[in-house]
């Protein structure tokens, strides 16, 4: 199965084959400041898997881990479209609302709990 990703503007985009290893909705600060949202929804494939189509300007900083994470977006748009986190080499995780096509993407998991806002309600298996 293909999978196309894209900014607003349909500039950036990224291609993976297959299915996601893990789904992650995250509710950590730095999550929810990147989307203006309560939370970001990730998710990972193998960055082998993937092709990345038109330019992207990039933004780095250290998480959670202490490792750098590399978030990569659209120079015309803005639209953070897919980042690639250091203490998971050779994975790239993609913004699920940047996805054409959302069925059967569904979370995995929930990370970050801890910073849930008390109204979200997520189901994971």
């Amino acid at each position: 199965m293909e999978r196309k990703a894209m900014c607003s503007c349909g500039a950036l985009t990224i291609v993976a084959l297959g299915k996601p290893g893990k789904i992650s909705v995250c509710h950590c600060h730095e999550c929810q400041r990147r989307t203006g949202s309560a939370f970001g929804i990730a998710v990972f494939f193998a960055s082998e898997v993937t092709e990345i189509v038109g330019p992207s300007a990039m933004f780095s900083r250290i998480g959670d881990s202490g490792q750098p994470v590399e978030f990569h977006f659209c120079p015309a748009c803005g639209s953070t479209v897919f980042w690639k986190p250091a203490f998971r080499p050779g994975v790239t995780a993609i913004a699920f609302g940047c996805f054409e096509d959302k069925e059967g993407l569904e979370p995995t998991r929930s990370v970050y709990d801890v910073h849930r806002h008390s109204w979200v309600t997520v189901q994971t298996p």
